[in-house]
């Protein structure tokens, strides 16, 4: 179904699984709220759809979504349905790697410190990026299995890190540094124990650091677990994060604890230049869907960073304000203080714009 006009940005909505599908309608209406030029296009790949007639992605969706849309909508995908979610693999995975959005951005930016579960933390002291590569290392599907079911079984599975993909990440990472006025960049991998894979990051990252266009920039380097201890520990002295793609899945649930648990949580998947997805980064819950009790505002938040990456600055800023305000004044969801179902909630902060 098409909404609006062809002179506005066109975004295409998979609403995916679960409460996906309630985040994603509640997060498009507050969209519709702001004000922003957008017409929407809803694409009925997900569980439903692949148990219907087999299908995860029609064999031109991919091309379809690069040539004709500026942006896509993503909700969460996996259901029980599907034992193995080969529909939400297809999809996911197949958008991050098949349109090479090899940059996931996960700002964690505490909005109320009565979200933060650490004590004596202000918003002020929670304010980082994450950039993950989002294209290569364990998510590569590369390995197998020997002799499985027996006691000599081995398992063995690939982290893959090319040149090209480890450069254009720690680029893509110095470079949106110097676009948001942050001064610090910090790289995270494992390698005194990687040495191999993660001594090309060690290379890479301070050859791009010492470029003059990244002298303004404070370079700096830690083991994951060490990263990890002092995200809770002092969340204050990070500004952006950049690592691998297994390791930044990790760290980032860790951040969104941060900043209110993951129905918080907004990221973007992005190739500069390109068609690029946004998704909220929870999962699609499947004993919460139908229940009206799902978190929508990082769908809203991640609709916000889609409009700002449209260059919708002003529309984006209306509604993180609007969800600020709603959680100041706890017109939310249980999980963040709240007493407020889904839609209400998102129809709270679309209210909010409507009113300004």
């Amino acid at each position: 179904m098409l909404f609006g006009v062809s002179s506005q940005k066109k975004i295409a909505i998979v609403a995916g699984d679960g409460i996906g599908k309630e985040v994603i309608a509640a997060a498009v209406n507050v969209l519709k709220a702001s004000g922003a030029a957008l017409a929407f296009t809803e694409f009925d790949w997900s569980a439903d759809r692949y148990l219907k007639d087999g299908t995860g992605v029609p064999p031109d969706g991919f091309e379809l979504l690069a040539r004709d849309f500026d942006a896509i909508f993503v909700g969460a995908l996996g259901d029980p349905r599907v034992p193995s979610n080969i529909h939400a693999k297809e999809i996911l995975l197949g958008m991050r790697f098949k349109m090479d959005l090899y940059a996931n951005v996960r700002p964690v930016k505490l909005l109320d410190e009565s979200l933060c579960p650490l004590k004596n933390v202000t918003p002020k002291d929670v304010n980082f990026t994450v950039i993950r590569e989002n294209t290569e290392g364990l998510y590569c599907d590369i390995g197998g299995v020997f002799k499985p079911g027996t006691p000599d079984e081995i398992a063995v599975q690939e982290d893959v890190n090319t040149r090209k993909g480890v450069e254009r990440i720690i680029r893509f990472a110095f470079d949106y540094a110097r676009q948001h006025g942050r001064k610090k960049v910090l790289m995270a991998d494992k390698s005194n124990v990687m040495t191999y894979a993660h001594g090309l990051w060690q290379r890479v990252f301070k050859e791009v650091a010492a470029e003059k266009q990244n002298a303004g920039i404070q370079a700096s380097h830690m083991y994951v677990d060490a990263l990890c201890l002092q995200m809770v520990r002092e969340p204050r002295q990070f500004e952006v994060i950049v690592t691998n793609n297994m390791f930044g899945d990790i760290i980032t649930d860790l951040a969104a604890a941060l900043q209110g648990g993951l129905g918080m949580a907004a990221s973007a998947n992005i190739h500069p230049g390109k068609t690029s997805m946004f998704e909220p980064v929870h999962g699609s819950a499947p004993p919460l869907a139908g229940k009206n009790v799902a978190n929508p505002m990082g769908a809203i938040l991640t609709g916000a960073m889609m409009l700002d990456h449209l260059g919708l600055k002003g529309e984006a800023e209306r509604i993180e304000s609007a969800v600020l305000e709603a959680v100041r004044q706890r017109k939310t969801t249980s999980d963040v203080g709240g007493s407020l179902g889904t839609k209400e909630s998102a129809e709270w902060v679309a209210g909010r714009l409507g009113r300004k």
